[in-house]
């Protein structure tokens, strides 16, 4: 078993690893670091991978992605899959959750570390891959859902005024 964190590079992203190295040192098992590249330069632009006019090179993505994640989880396993958009009716981030949820179940993930705003949400954007690879049931999902900063308390539910004056 191992702990998959797919890998964008995002705040959140980079949150996900962090969280998911320190649980990989605490069960001892190793921590699977996946970054999926679609066809689509505008996809890696969305992302941040490469700038306006910039040249799509999947090799060089996937060599600054494995840089950005060495510099939080050096001991963990890198892995770059690429993925084309074959399908017609497929959009970039649907081929992305596929290998997602495929590279899973190849390496029998026991958890999938997710970084995304929406991944818990009742309606996701279609451009998220959070929701549709947390509600893959052949594993267990941890969410960071915030970058690791205050929270402030103004955003907070009162959560005891939901709990029938407990």
């Amino acid at each position: 078993m191992s702990l998959l964190v797919p890998f964008d590079g995002s705040e959140l992203a980079t949150q996900a690893l962090e969280r998911a190295s320190t649980f990989g040192d605490l069960l001892d098992e190793e921590v699977v670091v996946l970054t999926v590249i679609p066809d689509d330069a505008d996809y890696a632009r969305d992302r941040g991978w490469i700038t306006q006019g910039e040249p799509f090179n999947t090799e060089a993505i996937a060599a600054g992605m494995q840089t950005r994640a060495d510099k939080v989880a050096p001991e963990a396993t890198f892995r770059t899959e690429r993925v084309s958009s074959d399908e017609p009716t497929a959009t970039s981030t649907t081929n992305v959750v596929r290998e997602i949820r495929r590279v899973a179940a190849d390496i029998e993930a026991s958890v999938v570390f997710i970084g995304s705003e929406n991944a818990g949400s009742v309606i996701a954007p279609q451009s998220s891959v959070g929701s549709p690879v947390a509600s893959d049931h052949r594993y267990d999902v941890y969410v960071v859902r915030a970058p690791g900063h205050e929270i402030d308390p103004e955003d907070i539910s009162d959560i005891n005024s939901t709990q029938d004056g407990l």
